[in-house]
């Protein structure tokens, strides 16, 4: 890989998404309203969901980058195409045309003609799924970052008096399922009797995914050594899992999105706009080494995946509003970043 790009080179396509998003934002605008006013709304509306999506993703970039950094050029490449795609159009776009054809029992054609159609009961639907939602997302998140916490192999601790502890425990078989389940029930005791079944499902349904997840990307890795072809199957597992994490990351971002608007275009633009600036920043901490020059960032980037995932739990409970979300992913990640340099400077 090239390590000598500068830091603006990473920017271009992001650049050129951002001019033709906020172009079709104005045009949907003046389509949708038919007055100037309503172009400016849609142009600053479009910019705000970009910024949202990247200040609720950063600590995705970073963790996207550390798997990335494992896996073989090709499935790099992979990732960054076909996985913008999936991005933007799966969880954009198909995922919350998706929840209303489950919850409101219709095709999805017919939930694509209510968002276009009828959006305040097309966000009615979705806010109704809220509560499920964000006990999928919180219970695959949860376990994301105490898998990276409970490991006997981890050898560089960030705040040593909690991690230490928590690698220790790394030998108890099966220990952080047993917390996330703890703190499942813990949830569930005080939701209403008709949100508990939904709840405990999609709890049940985010660990299943993750055990999947994760154990089709370790065999994948355990046989990649034997043949080439097995190798890029390899890449596969590792690709899966940045995909399934994607998602749980998106969903965040796509529920808080309809507080701002209920044009699923318009929500798919934006944060398809954001997700282009993630996917830049993750090849740029791969190819300039940054998760090695600065060793915590990725502590911070775990710690703030752990503190979305209460937050989600949370919002099952009440509403979170998306900049206390952002803002302490980006505090975190902020801490983390200050103390690796003041670990170089003290190393230098």
């Amino acid at each position: 890989m090239d390590v000598q790009r500068s830091t603006l080179s990473y920017l271009k396509w992001p650049l050129v998404v951002t001019f033709i998003g906020l172009g079709l934002s104005g045009w949907l605008g003046w389509a949708t309203e038919g007055t100037a006013g309503g172009v400016v709304s849609f142009l600053i509306v479009g910019t705000v969901l970009a910024a949202l999506e990247i200040a609720l993703s950063f600590d995705n970039a970073i963790v996207n980058a550390n798997k990335l950094d494992d896996m073989t050029p090709v499935w790099q490449q992979r990732f960054l195409t076909w996985g913008i795609l999936i991005a933007v159009f799966g969880m954009r776009i198909v995922f919350p045309l998706a929840i209303v054809a489950i919850f409101a029992w219709i095709n999805p054609f017919a939930a694509m003609h209510l968002a276009l159609s009828d959006p305040d009961e097309y966000s009615r639907i979705i806010g109704h799924a809220h509560g499920p939602i964000s006990a999928f997302g919180g219970t695959f998140l949860m376990m994301v970052a105490l898998k990276f916490f409970i490991d006997e192999d981890k050898s560089i601790d960030w705040i040593a008096v909690l991690e230490k502890r928590l690698r220790s425990w790394g030998s108890i078989r099966g220990f952080e399922i047993a917390l996330v389940l703890v703190v499942v029930l813990l949830i569930s005791r005080s939701l209403p009797g008709h949100e508990l079944a939904p709840f405990l499902t999609s709890a049940v349904m985010g660990l299943l995914t993750f055990t999947l997840v994760d154990g089709l990307g370790t065999y994948l890795d355990n046989i990649a050594g034997k043949t080439a072809e097995i190798g890029a199957k390899g890449g596969l597992g590792a690709f899966l899992y940045l995909e399934v994490l994607d998602a749980s990351f998106s969903f965040d971002g796509v529920i808080g999105a309809f507080a701002l608007t209920t044009n699923i275009l318009l929500i798919a633009i934006g944060l398809g706009i954001g997700a282009m600036y993630v996917r830049s920043m993750t090849i740029m901490l791969v190819e300039k080494g940054t998760l090695a020059e600065f060793r915590y960032l990725e502590h911070g980037a775990f710690y703030s995946i752990f503190a979305l995932s209460i937050v989600m739990f949370m919002q099952s409970l009440f509403h979170v509003h998306e900049l206390i979300t952002g803002g302490v992913g980006m505090a975190l990640i902020g801490l983390a970043f200050y103390a690796s340099i003041r670990h170089n400077k003290h190393h230098a």
